[in-house]
């Protein structure tokens, strides 16, 4: 059976409903940081199994436990996880295939040396006149599928 991941990251205090019924569906959450509060952080929780680091506005007591970086494998993929892409070592052991970062609100999506690299941009409000967007990805027998869903804005998001 294939293993259903949503990705986010960006979301800087806000958890669209339209973001918590894709990830309702999803047996693992990936949040590539800036949560900016812990309520956020534990309302993901609650929905599914999460995997998460830190971003840089994400700070306080609350982020004591939440890495900067992270490795781990889901169904036989390795993923490494940070908020900055700069913050991805040069030499990364062979065995990850997936790369999550954040920080830019741009979605961005690449192939490089067998290893996906990607950004699900931001999910929370937009900024920097970008949109808003996330990633599902499925892990069949080891193989990785992305789908990019870009979320509709609504009046108050074009203010």
């Amino acid at each position: 059976m294939a293993a259903k991941i949503g990705v986010i990251s960006d979301t800087h205090g806000t958890l669209r409903p339209d973001v918590v019924e894709r990830l309702k569906d999803c047996d693992y959450i990936i949040h590539a940081g800036d949560f900016d509060r812990e309520s956020l952080l534990l309302e993901l929780e609650d929905i599914g199994p999460l995997c998460a680091v830190r971003g840089n506005n994400d700070w306080g007591s609350w982020t004591r436990e939440l890495p900067y970086q992270r490795t781990f494998t889901i169904d036989g993929v390795t993923f490494f996880v940070t908020h900055k892409r700069e913050d991805v070592p040069r030499v990364l052991k062979d065995e990850v295939k997936v790369v999550v970062f954040g920080h830019s609100h741009q979605y961005f999506q690449s192939e490089a040396g067998g290893r996906l690299w990607l950004n699900p941009g931001s999910c929370g409000r937009p900024r920097f006149r970008c949109g808003l967007s996330m990633a599902m990805l499925t892990i069949e027998r080891g193989e990785v599928q992305v789908e990019r869903i870009d979320l509709p804005l609504s009046d108050r998001d074009r203010l």
